[in-house]
């Protein structure tokens, strides 16, 4: 085990269970971010949002709705989001609401320069 896997294990240990929890969905949006897909389909797969979504839940959604979005281009208002609610106390519903504007938003871009 290298430097930064120890460290980054010591700081799941020092976590709550919710935190942890928190950290590993976030480390797999972050790895789903980095895995190419040959064959991406072009159309939105609508997958309908739960009435009790987490924000890390509608993060790993939309990423499974638009799946031809570059997830490099969405990491930075994705965290900024996400870091709203976990550190600042905003309603997750309202940041949900921000997410899928930010994914339509870039779906709508990616669909104008694929035409």
């Amino acid at each position: 085990m290298n430097k930064k896997e120890k460290q980054l294990l010591s700081h799941f240990r020092s976590l709550s269970p919710d935190a942890a929890e928190t950290l590993l969905s976030f480390a797999e949006f972050l790895t789903s971010r980095e895995s190419v897909e040959l064959s991406v389909p072009l159309s939105i797969n609508n997958i309908e949002r739960p009435a009790d979504e987490t924000v890390i839940a509608a993060i790993k959604r939309l990423s499974e709705s638009y799946p031809m979005l570059d997830k490099d281009k969405i990491l930075h208002e994705t965290s900024a989001l996400m870091a709203q609610h976990m550190l600042q106390g905003r309603e997750a519903q309202d940041v949900i609401d921000d997410l899928e504007q930010v994914f339509r938003q870039h779906y709508d871009s990616f669909s104008t320069t694929t035409d």
